[in-house]
């Protein structure tokens, strides 16, 4: 079983750089991270995802 539950959503402490389709959300078509502006997360959710990004980028599981 999963520790997912499919009732919810991952919050961005939750998500993991395997989760590349999620954080496509977080992405520009072009591959830009998306600001905090437009994002509206705080700054430590933002940091979180920034790195989970860079880090699926490393891995090639998101281009």
């Amino acid at each position: 079983m999963s520790s997912e539950t499919p009732n919810r959503s991952l919050t961005p402490q939750e998500l993991d750089f395997t989760h590349a389709h999620i954080m496509s959300r977080y992405v520009t078509e072009t591959g830009k991270i998306l600001p905090r502006k437009i994002t509206r997360l705080s700054a430590k959710q933002q940091r979180k995802i920034n790195k989970a990004i860079k880090r699926a980028r490393n891995m090639l599981m998101m281009q």
